[in-house]
């Protein structure tokens, strides 16, 4: 039972550690079926991380705090469209470049406004997502095995927990079941055709870099004022990358991205408790093979051992009208 507890509390640390990972992931998959490579979702997750602990400190609103999170994660899109959709330049330089101004911004906002070496303010109780208890935990509690599972790991989780895993379905509806989705999708492969056929490149991709703003925008919230109760120096700390290669690793598909996070979730969830803990005849294991194992897997995937990784055909492209 002590070995089950042990799972049940890994696997709970696993879906909080997933979440800005799925969202991240998600946001990615729209951009790059547009064929828009977005390096960026690191820089966006960062800014939208600080904006949303400012304003959640200052108004106390959560609500309010997503709400910035998302707006400041949208301008940075448009800002990575208008350099590489509306100028046609370097995609992967774009997205670089985001990244290191979200870095630098955050730490100069943050010292400024907070005087507290780039950190923000403890975020009060009223203007964080707080973990929601589901009918019924309290009893299910004493249930054999089912009981812990839904009382520890479905349980207790905060809204945004739930609508991570709700936008997993809604991201398939939109791509495979709706016009924008299939338009979006053709424009990655083959955007000549989508021309065309009468259709805007350029306002498609563009529309594709809101959806993964307003996503990565529920990222950076999560982080800053649900898993958190403050903005930190450096506080997405790689996710966006580890989002990108969940992305790759499960080949630009929604439902697999999910699982591709919940995997790489699980890996964190895993080196954080084999902190400091001996194995038999092996002695204390570094944490860090465990956190390099998504970026190993990727890689592997990518050499094409485990099945073959392609990306969209006009991916990583700046489309110039034909005239």
């Amino acid at each position: 039972m002590e070995y089950f507890d042990t799972f049940v509390s890994i696997l709970g640390s696993a879906i909080r550690l997933s979440i800005p990972l799925l969202f991240t992931a998600l946001a990615g998959l729209f951009s790059e079926r547009a064929g828009i490579f977005d390096i960026g979702l690191e820089g966006k997750m960062l800014a939208s991380a600080f904006a949303a602990a400012c304003v959640a400190y200052w108004t106390g609103n959560a609500w309010a705090g997503l709400g910035a999170g998302i707006l400041i994660s949208i301008i940075f899109s448009l800002l990575h469209g208008f350099a590489s959709i509306t100028n046609r330049g370097n995609q992967i330089v774009s997205g670089v470049a985001l990244n290191f101004v979200a870095a630098g911004l955050t730490i100069v906002l943050g010292q400024a406004w907070f005087n507290q070496g780039g950190r923000t303010g403890q975020v009060p109780p009223e203007g964080r997502f707080s973990g929601i208890i589901l009918p019924g935990a309290d009893m299910m509690r004493e249930v054999p095995i089912i009981g812990p599972l839904y009382a520890n790991v479905i349980s207790g989780n905060n809204i945004l927990t739930y609508i991570a895993f709700l936008m997993v379905p809604i991201s398939w509806w939109v791509l495979y079941r709706t016009r924008f989705g299939l338009r979006l999708r053709a424009v990655g492969e083959n955007p000549g055709a989508v021309d065309t056929a009468g259709v805007s490149v350029v306002w498609l991709r563009y529309r594709a870099l809101i959806v993964t703003g307003f996503l990565a925008g529920f990222a950076g919230t999560y982080l800053s004022i649900a898993q958190s109760a403050a903005f930190i120096n450096n506080m997405s700390a790689g996710k966006g990358y580890i989002a990108l290669a969940a992305l790759i690793f499960a080949k630009w598909k929604p439902v697999p991205v999910m699982f591709a996070c919940l995997l790489f979730g699980f890996l964190d969830a895993f080196a954080n408790f084999m902190q400091g803990k001996s194995m038999p005849l092996i002695g204390e294991v570094p944490v860090q093979i465990f956190q390099a194992l998504p970026y190993i897997l990727t890689c592997v995937l990518l050499a094409g051992f485990i099945g073959v990784a392609r990306p969209p055909k006009a991916g990583g492209v700046a489309y110039t009208k034909e005239r």
